[in-house]
Order: structure tokens, then C-alpha cells, then sequence
């Protein structure tokens, strides 16, 4: 069996990121969403949700059974070590459901895997297991923009969400390839996932 492509993608909130994972799904690519997994361990009876009972208590499951998000961003905004805490249980089990969906992807015969990953920067785990990082860029202008017209936030609650989030400078130093998606249309960032596709065993096709 062939050994597929990991491609490491990441971007800032409001880059194009998610957009950029379609295309390269388009292309072929099986894309493995790490936020996505992060959020199905802490619905109603998710994995993470008895350890996360046992760290910091019944209070924080709501009657549903899924996570308590307002009551834990209140805790780790008091509390720095909460988010630790909270990343300690999840992680793991995402690293773990990310690594099944490599291997099922692999099964049927994926050229290229894709972690969406949007800490991946921050997390040696992650920079490790992929062979290449392409970071998806934009202005801090743009991404403001961008989130308060899609999200209806303020641009106080979006520079918020920036300044949380790897800095663009360090994103960008640790990128195998860059995507700058600052004006561009969808076909012309449909042209940029085109030229590097090759690079990743895929081929994109621009006339689709």
C-alpha cells in the first residue's frame, strides 16, 4: 500500500483555511479535521467528557451531557491552567481519532492526508507526524473583516480570538509553503491549491 501524503494546514481565524481543506478534498485528498474531532469528544457523551467530569467537576457537564462551554471559557479565562488542564484530556483522543481516519483513508486509497490543525504551530505533536506545512495567510485587516461579517462579532471580540491564536509571524516561520489569500477570488486561490498540488500527489483540476 502506498504511503500517503501528511500535509500539515493551518491559518489564522478568518484566513481561508477551511476553503483551502475543500479544494484540496476536491482534489483528492482526505482531509482530517482536528477542530472538528475536538468538538464531537465533548457533545453529549463524548469521549473526553468523563475525564473532563473527574478534572473539574459534574457542574461542568450540561444536562444534555456535552461540555459546558460558557462556564469552561470562564474558568480558563480566570484561570490559566484550566485550558491546560481542558488540552490535557483532549488532545490525546484527538491525536488518537485523527490517527484511525489516517489509517482508514489510507485503506481506500488517499494520495494525501490533510490535518486541518489550527495549533498545529504550536504543537511539536503535530509538526512532527506531517511531511510539509502550508500555512494559509492573509492581513490581520482581512481576517477582521472577514470574521465580522461572517461571525456578526465586534472587532474587539475578533482581535480577542487573533491575539489568542499563534502569531502570524510565527505561523509563517514555521511554513513548508504559503497560500497569501489577500484578494484573491476563489478561482485564483483555487489556482494557488493547483500549483501545489503536484507537490502533495494530488491533481486539481481548475476547469471544475
Amino acid at each position: 500500500m502506498d504511503v500517503p501524503f501528511q500535509l500539515g494546514l493551518t491559518g489564522g481565524i478568518g484566513s481561508g483555511k477551511s476553503t483551502v481543506a475543500a479544494l484540496l478534498a476536491q482534489a483528492g485528498a482526505a482531509v482530517i479535521d482536528a477542530d472538528a474531532i475536538a468538538r464531537q469528544l465533548t457533545t453529549p457523551n463524548g469521549l473526553a467528557m468523563p475525564a473532563i467530569a473527574r478534572q473539574f467537576g459534574a457542574e461542568f457537564v450540561n444536562a444534555q451531557g456535552a461540555l459546558d462551554r460558557n462556564r469552561m471559557r470562564a474558568l480558563a479565562f480566570s484561570d490559566p491552567g484550566a485550558k491546560l488542564r481542558l488540552e490535557a484530556i483532549i488532545h490525546p483522543l484527538v491525536a488518537e481519532e485523527a490517527a484511525r481516519q489516517g489509517h482508514a483513508a489510507q485503506a481506500v486509497g488517499h494520495p494525501c492526508l490533510v490535518f486541518d490543525v489550527p495549533l498545529l504551530v504550536e504543537s511539536a505533536r503535530w509538526r512532527q507526524k506531517v511531511d510539509h506545512v502550508l500555512v494559509v495567510d492573509c492581513l490581520a485587516e482581512t481576517q477582521i473583516a472577514r470574521v465580522m461579517a461572517r461571525n456578526g462579532l465586534t472587532r474587539s471580540a475578533v482581535e480577542a480570538i487573533i491575539a489568542a491564536q499563534s502569531s502570524r509571524l510565527r505561523r509563517l516561520q514555521a511554513a513548508d509553503s504559503v497560500i497569501f489569500n489577500d484578494g484573491l477570488t476563489l478561482q485564483g486561490l483555487s489556482a494557488e491549491v493547483a500549483m501545489l498540488a503536484p507537490r502533495f500527489k494530488l491533481s486539481f483540476d481548475l476547469a471544475h
